[in-house]
Formats: structure tokens, sequence, C-alpha cells
């Protein structure tokens, strides 16, 4: 059986693929048709995205949202919310699952089998839930275990310590799985951290058959003052046409991030004289602070954008000059005039 972290990331992909499709469908979610709406997956996803709770008697839903996403229209989809809806109604039945497979395994949690402890680590994060523990208290216990690998001593650490713990109450479902819902948390607010907007953008880059490198697939892109990896970087860094940087900021960051993210644009274009620089933005960032980022960016835009970013890039994958913005000329030189007289002598 897969683990949780791996069910949920299967269904974050899934979920980013539905947004994507109905990005494409809709315009950017500018035309809406109850035909994009018509599936319940997709009209769940909308409703997450627009904040609304779709009514239980609803006999016409795609009409409500509609109507719903009018009504609030000065109000941005919040695209992390919609997604993360979907992962979580994968996730909570996969986590009752693997409930009911340790109460089998166990015979009600009644008898614990380092062997079996062992071989379905995949259940780790239900006997961790009973214990009542985190992963790091669990680990000063029983040692190093994951649901993808627990030793035979950790195994039998574990079992001992089960055996010896756990009183009635601990083991009852509602309350396992409501201890397991703090793991199903993190676990989400990982993937949303680390791939749920670039991935976006990723599946963006791959319909329109554009070749990239993400940042854990090369080392650095060559810059005037310092080598360093973007998000992407499109095709390679040895010969690269642009990069994208992918970041949600808050209006508190905004001016901090921008400031971080421009020098890394002029910092490359200056290297590469016809290099583009796009920034896919997400989160409360300030106006001024986009309009500033827009002077050395090439494309500023926001993720909902994706999908026509992704027709631009591929355009410039074919040689398409045109949809460069800005030139930068930028060399770090020796003055010939330099003099070592006037160095602080130690």
């Amino acid at each position: 059986m897969k683990t949780i972290y791996q069910m949920a990331q299967a269904a974050m992909d899934l979920e980013i693929a539905r947004y994507l499709e109905l990005l494409k469908n809709t315009n950017g979610l500018i035309s809406i048709s109850k035909s994009d709406l018509e599936s319940s997956e997709t009209s769940s996803l909308f409703a997450g995205g627009i904040g609304s709770d779709i009514p239980k008697n609803c006999t016409d839903v795609a009409q409500f949202l509609i109507a719903e996403n009018n009504r609030k229209s000065a109000i941005s989809f919040d695209v992390e919310t919609a997604v993360c809806m979907g992962v979580y109604s994968s996730i909570r039945p996969h986590a009752k699952a693997l409930y009911l497979e340790a109460k089998q395994e166990t015979n009600n949690f009644a008898n614990f089998e380092p062997e079996t402890i062992k071989s379905k680590s995949y259940l780790l994060p239900v006997f961790q839930s009973t214990l009542k523990v985190s992963k790091s208290q669990l680990q000063k216990k029983v040692g190093s275990v994951s649901d993808v690998l627990i030793s035979g001593p950790a195994s039998i650490r574990l079992a001992n310590l089960l055996t010896n713990t756990l009183k009635p109450n601990d083991f009852q479902e509602e309350n396992v799985l409501q201890r397991m819902e703090v793991t199903l948390e993190g676990i989400v607010r990982d993937l949303v951290g680390r791939v749920l907007f670039e991935e976006v953008v990723a599946h963006a880059l791959k319909k329109e058959d554009v070749k990239f490198l993400r940042e854990d697939e090369y080392s650095s892109i060559s810059g005037v003052v310092y080598d360093f990896r973007a998000d992407f970087v499109l095709p390679n860094p040895e010969n690269p046409i642009a990069f994208i940087e992918v970041r949600k900021s808050s209006s508190r960051h905004a001016s901090l991030y921008a400031k971080d993210k421009m020098f890394s644009a002029i910092n490359w274009k200056g290297k590469h004289k016809n290099l583009i620089g796009v920034i896919v933005v997400e989160g409360e960032w300030t106006q001024t602070t986009l309009r500033t980022m827009a002077s050395i960016f090439d494309y500023v835009v926001p993720l909902s954008k994706a999908t026509e970013l992704a027709k631009i890039l591929r355009s410039a994958q074919d040689g398409d000059e045109s949809v460069l913005k800005w030139l930068i000329q930028f060399d770090i030189i020796p003055s010939p005039k330099f003099s070592d007289k006037g160095l602080i002598k130690r």
C-alpha cells in the first residue's frame, strides 16, 4: 500500500492537472460557463478557490458557483485552497484505510509483532497517532523510523513501546483519525511549500513541450557576479533561453523578495544578453513592487497565467526573439586608473 505522502503527492498532481485544465477551458478563469463545472471534482475545486460551500440541497451546482463567483468577483481565486481541498478528500479515506489495516494486523491493537511493523512500515502514522507523540518524540524513543523503512531493532523497540504504553482509548478510531489530521496537514503544507506552485508551472510547460530543468536538476546559471540556480532554466544552463522564478509573498515581505529576485535577474541577464527573465507571483504582492519588478523581468505574471506564459516561452524556444523585452548591459571590469597606493596598510 502507498504511504500517506505518496498518496498526497499523487492527489496533488491530479488536482494540479485539473486546475490547469480549468484555466485552459475558461481563459484563465475569465470566461466560466456551466459546462466547465460539470464534474463534481472540478466544481469542488472551483468552490474551494472562490471560498464557497456548495449547499447540500443544491440542484444546479454549476449555476450556483458562477453566481457566487460573480458575487465575490473582487476576491482573487485561491489556488492553494482549491487544490488542497481535493488532496484532503483523497488522503482522508486513505488514512482510514491505514487505520483499519493496522487494526486487523494487530488483532484490534492487542498484539504487536515486530515483523509486521517492519514489513508494513507504511502503517507508522497510525502507530504514532495511537501513541500520541510527534515524529521526533517517537524517534527519540525507538530510533530512526519512517513510513518507508523501519529497521529490525527499531521495530522491536516500537512493538514493545506499543505493547507497554497503549490504553483502550488511545486506539479508538475517532481519536486516532483525529490525531492523524495533524500528520495530514503537515504533509499537505510541505507539498504546498515545495511543489504546488512550481508544479503548476511545470505542467503548463510540459503541455507546450517546452524544454526545461528544475532547480534540483542542474548546478547553476552563470552570472556576472555569482552563479546560482533559478526554479527553472530553459532549456539548460549552458545555453539558457529563459529562467523562471516562482514566488509566493505577503505584502509585508514583498519588497524584500523583489530586491532579491531583481538582483538575480540582473545578474543572469547581464551575463546572457538575450536571456528572458520571468517571475510567476502568487500571494499579496503590492502593485508598486510588481511594477518595479516589471522594469527588470521580461514577464511578471500571476500563477493563473501559467498556460499563456508557456505558449510565449514555446515561441522563444522556436526562435522568436520578439518576446524578449529587456536587454541589460552589465559588465564588471577593473578600472585602468586603479592603484594600490590608496590601500589601507596593515
